[in-house]
C-alpha cells in the first residue's frame, strides 16, 4: 500500500470510524442486548487505531509482526464474543463491515484515479479477508472451549452419587455413557465410598437410552473399580430391550447383580446388609 494512501486513511480516521459504526449499527443482527453502543465504539476505535498504525508501516501482510497487535485485539474480541453468546455471523460482521467504510472513504479520494483505487482496494480487501478468517478461527476455538466446559459441568451435574441408606449409595446415570463420563462416574462413586464407608453401590441405568458393547464395558470397569474399594455393585434399570441387546452381543454380566428397577435393587441391597424394613401402623400427624 502506498504511504500516501495510508497517510490519507489515518488522516480520515474519524470519518472511517463514523462510517464503520454506522454500518454496524444499521445491521439488523446487532446484539444490543449483549453489547452497548459505547462498548462497540471503544472496540471499533481500538482496532481501527491498531490497523491504521500497521498500514502506516507500508506492510499489508497480516502474518507479519507489524500486524500482531491487530491480530491480538481481534483474537481477544472473538473469544470474548464466543463466551458472551454471539453467533459466528454477528462476530464476522464486526470486521467485514469495516470493508464498506474503507471503500466509501477511498472512493471519494481516488475517484479520478480508478487504477489506483482498484489497486489499493484489492490490498484492503485481501487484508480484511485474512483478518476475518482469523476472527472466525479464534471464535470457533472460543466456542469449543465453552462447549467443553459446559459438557464437563453437565457431566458433573448428571452423575450425582446419592446416599439412600446407611451403607448404600445410588448413582442414577442419564444419557450416553462414554469413556470420559465413565471416568467421572468412577471418580465420584469411589470418592463417596471412601467418604461414607458404604458397602453397596447401585448403578441405575434407567436413563441410558441404549446399551452397546462399549457401554457394557464401561459399566463392568465401574463395577470392578468399586469392588477393589471393598464395595459391591448392583446394576438396576435393566429393561427388556437392554437385556436382549446384552444377550445378543454376548456380554457376560452373570457375576454382577442386576435388577429391573431401582426399588428391586434397593430391596436386594437391604437383604445383602441384613436390613429388614417393615410396614408400621399408620400414625396421624397433628
Amino acid at each position: 500500500m502506498k504511504s500516501k494512501t495510508a497517510s490519507f486513511l489515518k488522516k480520515n480516521k474519524k470519518q472511517l470510524l463514523e462510517a464503520w459504526m454506522h454500518n454496524q449499527l444499521a445491521d439488523s443482527t446487532l446484539r444490543d442486548d449483549l453489547i452497548t453502543n459505547e462498548e462497540l465504539g471503544k472496540q471499533s476505535e481500538e482496532l481501527l487505531d491498531s490497523l491504521l498504525k500497521a498500514l502506516g508501516s507500508g506492510e499489508f501482510n497480516a502474518d507479519s509482526d507489524v500486524f500482531q497487535p491487530v491480530v491480538d485485539i481481534i483474537s481477544e474480541l472473538s473469544i470474548t464474543r464466543a463466551r458472551q453468546g454471539f453467533s459466528p455471523r454477528e462476530t464476522s460482521l464486526f470486521v467485514m463491515s469495516l470493508k464498506r467504510a474503507f471503500y466509501s472513504i477511498m472512493d471519494k479520494e481516488f475517484a479520478n484515479d480508478p487504477a489506483l483505487l482498484y489497486q489499493e482496494a484489492v490490498i484492503i480487501n485481501n487484508l480484511l479477508d485474512t483478518l476475518s478468517i482469523i476472527t472466525m478461527e479464534t471464535f470457533i476455538k472460543g466456542r469449543e472451549e465453552v462447549i467443553l466446559r459446559q459438557t464437563d459441568e453437565i457431566n458433573e451435574i448428571s452423575t450425582p452419587v446419592i446416599r439412600v441408606w446407611d451403607g448404600i449409595l445410588a448413582l442414577p446415570i442419564i444419557g450416553t455413557l462414554d469413556s470420559a463420563r465413565t471416568q467421572i462416574v468412577m471418580e465420584n462413586l469411589l470418592q463417596m465410598i471412601v467418604e461414607t464407608g458404604s458397602r453397596i453401590a447401585i448403578l441405575d441405568i434407567s436413563g441410558v437410552p441404549t446399551v452397546d458393547s462399549l457401554v457394557a464395558q464401561h459399566l463392568i470397569k465401574t463395577v470392578s473399580a468399586t469392588r477393589l474399594m471393598g464395595a459391591e455393585c448392583i446394576i438396576s434399570g435393566i429393561r427388556a430391550e437392554i437385556a436382549q441387546t446384552i444377550v445378543h452381543l454376548g456380554i457376560d454380566l452373570s457375576n454382577i447383580n442386576t435388577k429391573a428397577s431401582l426399588a428391586s435393587a434397593l430391596k436386594l441391597a437391604f437383604n445383602m446388609l441384613g436390613v429388614e424394613v417393615r410396614r408400621g401402623e399408620k400414625k396421624s400427624i397433628i
